[in-house]
């Protein structure tokens, strides 16, 4: 049987449940909710186990912090014998707008922390999704903000980006991730700006 691990990460602990920098944890919550998947306290982290048409799939929330997730990741890639191209980790990223999201099938850690240290453990040849939590502060104050917990007006901005990304799970395990950005990356960019009229030029002006 084919295995998966699905990755979410964040800080396990009340204190920072529904904190931005929890994004990953959030996404992966979703999708435990909507297959009824309990998760158990286990080495390095929360694990919970499902299927989906014949391929074994671990969700792991890592309980080492955010700046040692590689320790959780390597270990149950390891303990399961997984490959890294059946690996989805699932990220917040300050880099882009709050309610979008990237879908990647590799790449460099874009400055994420936990990203960073999965990245020095094992490479980056690893599919990764990294959820938009915008960058709404003053210059400085990034630790702070990603620790902040979301207003209720960002959480339903948030909402339909988590949903998708419970589909996106789904896809990575079923049709890879080819498929599955070619699919979702184009929802993941938010709707359109409005055009902005062009202003006519005026002859009897300058």
């Amino acid at each position: 049987m084919d295995k998966y691990l699905i990755v979410g990460l964040g800080n396990p602990g009340d204190e920072y449940a529904g904190t931005r920098h929890n994004a990953g944890f959030m996404v992966l919550d979703a999708f435990a909710k909507a297959s009824n998947i309990s998760f158990a306290d286990r080495r390095y982290g929360f694990i919970g186990e499902t299927s989906l048409k014949g391929r074994k799939v671990f969700l792991l929330k890592p309980s080492t912090f955010m700046n040692l997730s590689g320790n959780a990741v390597r270990y149950w890639l390891n303990q399961e014998n997984i490959d890294t191209s059946r690996l989805l980790v699932i990220s917040d990223d300050v880099a882009i707008p709050l309610g979008q999201f990237r879908l990647k099938a590799n790449g460099s850690n874009g400055g994420h922390n936990g990203l960073g240290h999965i990245q020095q453990l094992i490479g980056q040849q690893y599919a990764r999704l990294r959820m938009g939590i915008g960058n709404d502060y003053p210059v400085g104050k990034q630790i702070d903000y990603v620790l902040g917990r979301f207003s209720t007006e960002e959480q339903e901005k948030l909402q339909p980006a988590i949903d998708l990304g419970v589909d996106i799970i789904k896809s990575f395990v079923l049709a890879g991730i080819d498929i599955t950005m070619n699919q979702y990356n184009k929802l993941g960019k938010g709707p359109k700006e409005p055009k902005q009229p062009v202003k006519p030029v005026n002859p009897t002006e300058g």
